[in-house]
């Protein structure tokens, strides 16, 4: 796919870059080459082929889902200005 000039001014209006009038040519010729790469690996056959997320395969440790933290709601809240039970005291902020 090849792009002209006008097409890649377009592009970086809507991107909200500013692009040089003399460089639009170039990277016309660098975006039109990046399309075809892209062109190029559509026609790989990639059926029955999982994705992957690294190139060798890793388990993730897992860990048990438990609080190991909290149980002391009173140390909490010791340094709150104003509190309510085990609760901050917070102003209203809706009219």
């Amino acid at each position: 796919m090849a792009l002209d000039r006008a097409a890649v001014a377009r592009i970086a209006k809507l991107a909200r870059i500013r692009v040089p009038d003399e460089e639009l040519d170039h990277l016309a010729g660098e975006l039109s080459n990046i399309l075809g790469w892209i062109e190029q690996l559509n026609e790989v056959d990639i059926e029955g082929v999982e994705p992957m997320t690294s190139v060798v395969e890793v388990e993730l440790p897992k860990r048990d889902d438990v609080v190991t933290d909290g149980g002391y709601p009173d140390k909490i809240v010791a340094n709150a200005p104003e509190k309510h039970d085990h609760f901050f005291v917070v102003p209203k902020v809706i009219e």
